[in-house]
């Protein structure tokens, strides 16, 4: 697997962590693919190598070439950009700790190799832990934390991760790449995690209406959710204001847009819907201890200031 590997730089970090997300199915609220982007960004992460793709990929399939293909911009015959299928390590940290992004594009061929691929890059970076990212969309409160389930490699793990307020999953069904990335990890004596939220999603098309429901494309609440644990687990001492901002502003556009169906689409009975969604969700809060004491501190400084 090792010729489909091209790393042109080996970070040499005393501790070493990845985040892996892809475009694939399990994207909602593009948790799998927007979050990693997002970090990117944030953090400045530059380019350390990719697994070549082209063996991962069809080019056509009778009624899916559209999603298929690579994707060509021209201007007056003229290329532009051609945007092919890509699977990238990002990178950024000092000498004692350093976070590896991945961000790729789910295999349309050749699961078990592209897995064996990545974890063979995951064993030359000299990563510690892997958690990979999904979302699935579910009927769950809008305002409330996300639900988040968690697969894991290693039975060693759970005692841990019970403590990051996550639901073990007892799904039965297709497995994700995120799973199978679990599976085969745990003959390689790999730690990973596989982190999936319930992004919500309201669906009306029961009703007499055109109107189908609300859909969250991307889900900022849901990546600043699954950041809290991420940075807490491995103490990467990021700052998440910025997320924790568009997840309140995700939050108050969607009470915004309730309102305004409520009042426009009386027959939707939306406030009920919501009323009978809350009322079968159990919220579960992760709440650190060093979260508590800023908590605590931010209260009794404002107490001392008035």
């Amino acid at each position: 697997m090792a010729d489909l590997i091209e790393l042109w730089e080996k970070p040499q970090a005393e501790k070493i962590y990845m985040i892996a997300g892809w475009r694939q199915w399990a994207d909602a609220g593009s948790v799998s693919s927007g979050l990693p982007e997002y970090l990117i960004n944030l953090t400045g992460a530059k380019k350390i190598g990719e697994i070549k793709s082209d063996e991962f990929y069809l080019f056509q399939f009778p009624g899916g070439h559209h999603f298929l293909r690579p994707e060509v911009k021209l201007e007056e015959g003229y290329r532009q950009d051609f945007v092919t299928k890509a699977n990238e390590f990002f990178y950024t940290g000092d000498d004692q700790k350093g976070l590896i992004i991945f961000v790729g594009d789910e295999p349309h061929l050749q699961a078990a190799r592209y897995v064996e691929t990545l974890l063979e890059a995951v064993e030359q970076l000299g990563v510690s832990r892997v958690v990979a990212l999904g979302g699935v969309y579910g009927e769950m409160p809008y305002d409330k934390e996300r639900e988040i389930s968690c697969v894991y490699s290693l039975p060693r793990l759970k005692d841990e991760l019970a403590g990051y307020a996550v639901r073990f999953s007892d799904y039965e069904g297709g497995s994700t790449i995120g799973t199978y990335l679990v599976d085969q990890a745990e003959a390689k004596d790999l730690e990973c995690l596989d982190f999936y939220v319930i992004v919500p999603t309201y669906d009306f098309s029961r009703s007499e209406t055109m109107f189908q429901g609300i859909r969250l494309e991307n889900d900022f609440k849901a990546w600043y959710d699954l950041m809290r644990r991420i940075n807490h687990m491995f103490q990467l001492g990021l700052n998440l204001s910025d997320l924790e901002r568009q997840s309140e502003e995700l939050a108050s556009s969607i009470a915004v847009k309730i309102d305004e169906l409520a009042r426009e689409m009386p027959q939707l009975k939306v406030k009920e819907y919501l009323e009978q969604v809350n009322k079968e969700f159990t919220e579960r809060q992760f709440m650190p201890l060093d979260e508590v004491w800023a908590r605590e501190l931010g209260d009794l400084f404002d107490d001392i200031e008035e």
